[in-house]
């Protein structure tokens, strides 16, 4: 049976019934459950009482394979759970569910129907089990997520600073923003200083950390955000892992008609910290400034030739990882 036999099996004592596929959407208030096949859903809190009513109802259902969707970190705590209660569980991205539901032609969208699709994924591609992470890794994600915020935050401060100009520049408003710009600098600054106690305490956690950061162009932020954000790295090949972040371009073609290629999905995050880490390795790293400066010279545009850096930078990331060689030996 392969895979197949392997999800349906694997987690429960041989010999024993399981059940059906089940679908969950995580929002930020509820859980809603529904099971492949069966017309019934269920709604609950997304609370501490709701995720111990939830691991009871799906303990006495012996469900087959749970899938969630990966909602940026509100998840977490459902997967904690269930992995506890030794439920088979399987976290997905949710650019696959999008896909699944058009390809089946479900167009309507609201939290039950959303479970209801989720299950009919679950029963029809059964994915990989997803292992519970350790609680030091879900804590690095939850500050990780939280890192995220403040930064966006922070962003959007400055910007409303700079668009005070003439008649809008009102002393008070701008002292306004000026007093929150500097309290988020400084929530920042001690959040980074807790991330990299963090990961300094766990052994496993710092030699990844080292690994990574020993690329030129690869600094603290981006190898916490590689760590947390993109768990397959050095697991998967180069033209799975480009995929999975979303440098890999893509053909747009259609009859004769022959389009640009073009990135598309994947994981923003871990794009957007790559793309930054692609500007700094132009200047500072020799393998991917001579990758560039080949690039521009046979007149690629700026935007293809950095997005050819994003995708060469993590391929020798990947590499590393996988081969567990700092980037001397992979350079």
């Amino acid at each position: 049976m392969g895979d197949r036999g392997r999800v349906v099996t694997e987690g429960r004592e041989e010999g024993t019934d399981v059940g059906g596929f089940v679908g969950i959407d995580v929002s930020k208030e509820h859980l809603d459950w529904a099971v492949h096949g069966e017309a019934a859903d269920a709604r609950l809190a997304h609370d501490e009482d709701g995720l111990q009513e939830l691991v009871r109802r799906l303990n006495e259902l012996r469900p087959a394979l749970v899938v969630l969707e990966a909602t940026g970190g509100l998840e977490m705590a459902v997967l904690a759970a269930l992995s506890v209660a030794g439920l088979p569980v399987a976290v997905v991205n949710p650019l696959q569910i999008r896909n699944f539901a058009r390809a089946t032609g479900r167009q309507a969208k609201t939290d039950r129907l959303d479970a209801r699709c989720i299950a009919h994924f679950a029963a029809a591609v059964q994915p990989p089990l997803t292992p519970m992470p350790e609680a030091t890794t879900i804590e690095l994600e939850l500050m990780l997520a939280r890192r995220r915020q403040l930064t966006g935050m922070l962003v959007a401060e400055k910007n409303r600073l700079s668009g005070l100009i003439g008649p809008r520049k009102v002393a008070r408003v701008v002292a306004s923003i000026e007093r929150v710009i500097k309290t988020i600098e400084k929530e920042l600054e001690k959040l980074d200083d807790e991330l990299k106690t963090k990961i300094e305490q766990s052994p496993v956690w710092r030699a990844k950390d080292e690994l990574l950061r020993s690329v030129p162009g690869v600094g603290p932020g981006t190898s916490r955000t590689l760590l947390l954000d993109l768990p397959e790295l050095g697991t998967l090949s180069r033209q799975q892992i480009a995929a999975l972040v979303g440098v890999a371009p893509f053909n747009r073609d259609s009859g004769k008609a022959k389009g640009r290629r073009a990135i598309w999905g994947g994981r923003a995050s871990v794009r957007s910290m790559l793309y930054m880490a692609s500007v700094t390795a132009v200047r500072c790293n020799p393998v991917i400034r001579a990758f560039y400066d080949r690039l521009r010279a046979a007149g690629k545009p700026y935007k293809v030739a950095m997005t050819a850096c994003m995708h060469k930078l993590l391929t020798i990331l990947n590499a590393m990882a996988k081969a567990a060689r700092p980037w001397q030996a992979a350079a």
